[in-house]
């Protein structure tokens, strides 16, 4: 029989350790986390997390939204102002509910979607094992040049020539350099085929001016989340180029593919918003910087790292092959035992079927950053690692030395603390 207070006092217990470890103990990698400053996170524990708000602001289904339609309309002003382009969709509540509510707008099922391919870090959403596939759309994979690590560009537009797309899938979630979004809208565009550009990865470093706005450069329409280098609460967000594609869009994303949106979200990302506006530049710059220097010190301690020729990254992110040291999945496992939280990856010359355990691992440097780490920190991480995986050092005798790296990186950076906030206290009593 249940015993309400024990399971109760377990559940506490499991919160409190996964907070201890991932907070205080461990250095965080994966590319696709981050963390909320102090006042974000206040703000995201607020009434609003209980409520519903149907529909978009001034045009509700439900009465008592006067604040969120406020909050929820100066965020769309400022993301827009900020990147140029006022047509601005806050309600998905994920990066891939965001590329379903462009997809179902663009396509019809039967038609063809021309996206990036695996190896230059198309998204599975993107594919007709996710979100395209469920919409009942086909993907055509664009061709893959080796030495740039990206889309070949003329094979591409050979591509897009020859045959009828509804529309072009570019960026995604491993991919160490910009995405050819100039070169390749010209013939798009000549065949009134929209490009859509998922940034879930990079909107923080676009908003910090690090990396090539897409939309700028001949997207119609730029989908992203806002909890990777955009450090703000889990959630996406789209940004449009076109106004028809954005109306059309925000008709659909409710009732198709949300009913409520979350509406904590909503303030939470604008505290987050106007620390990008005030250290975003600060803040990707050194993530970029960050990236680069873990990659250096990688290969110095004997790591096989990706794009060596290229200078390894331009976005967060590093990619390593760790085939001949067991395997993606072997050595990410080693590593949590260590404290230190990666997750494996397909590399570009593995096949589809080694998902499971892949020839690479997939890291990021953008949490580690948030909480003041630098490039020392990250030769240190680097030697850490290849304690772990190289050395084959016992991986709890490493996570002590782990533990004590991150003693020193407590605090998060480049955001906004309590004591920011001159109503914090009344703040903190209405969330009691």
């Amino acid at each position: 029989m249940l015993n309400v207070r024990e399971t109760l006092k377990e559940v506490l217990s499991l919160t409190a350790k996964n907070n201890q470890w991932r907070r205080k103990e461990a250095v965080n990698l994966i590319a696709s986390e981050n963390v909320m400053s102090e006042l974000a996170e206040a703000v995201y524990l607020s009434d609003f997390m209980s409520r519903y708000a149907e529909g978009k602001p001034r045009k509700r289904y439900y009465q008592g939204t006067r604040y969120i339609d406020d909050l929820e309309i100066k965020l769309s002003e400022l993301v827009g102002e900020t990147l140029g382009f006022p047509m601005v969709e806050t309600r998905p509540i994920s990066g891939t509910i965001a590329n379903a509510s462009v997809f179902r707008v663009l396509g019809n099922p039967g038609d063809k979607a021309l996206i990036a391919p695996v190896q230059a870090g198309s998204h599975v959403s993107h594919t007709k094992f996710g979100t395209l596939g469920a919409l009942g759309m086909t993907q055509i994979y664009m061709p893959y040049d080796e030495q740039s690590m990206n889309v070949d560009v003329d094979k591409a537009i050979k591509i897009i020539n020859e045959d009828e797309f509804k529309f072009i899938v570019l960026g995604g979630s491993v991919y160490l350099f910009p995405h050819p979004v100039k070169e390749i809208s010209q013939a798009a565009k000549e065949k009134g085929i929209k490009i859509v550009y998922d940034a879930a990865h990079v909107f923080g470093l676009i908003v910090g001016g690090k990396w090539r706005n897409p939309l700028k450069e001949g997207a119609d329409v730029m989908t992203a989340s806002t909890h990777k280098t955009y450090p703000g609460p889990q959630g996406g967000i789209i940004i449009f180029s076109d106004e028809q594609t954005h109306k059309a869009v925000s008709k659909t994303i409710f009732p198709y593919f949300l009913s409520n949106h979350h509406l904590h979200r909503i303030p939470a990302t604008l505290v987050t918003h106007l620390e990008m506006i005030e250290f975003g530049e600060a803040y990707a710059s050194s993530v970029v910087n960050n990236a680069r220097a873990l990659a250096e010190a990688l290969a110095e301690e004997g790591f096989k790292v990706l794009g060596e020729h290229l200078g390894y990254t331009q976005s967060h992110q590093v990619v390593i092959d760790v085939s001949k040291e067991g395997g993606g999945a072997k050595c990410a496992e080693l590593l949590e035992r260590a404290n230190i939280i990666t997750n494996k990856n397909l590399l570009p010359h593995d096949p589809p079927d080694a998902v499971q355990n892949p020839s690479g691992i997939r890291l990021g440097t953008q949490e580690m950053t948030r909480y003041g780490m630098g490039r020392s920190e990250m030769i240190e991480i680097a030697n850490l690692m290849k304690r772990v995986v190289i050395e084959k050092e016992e991986p709890e005798k490493v996570a002590s030395d782990v533990k004590e790296l991150r003693k020193g990186f407590l605090e998060r950076k480049y955001g906004f603390s309590l004591a920011d906030a001159e109503d914090v206290e009344e703040l903190l009593l209405l969330r009691r």
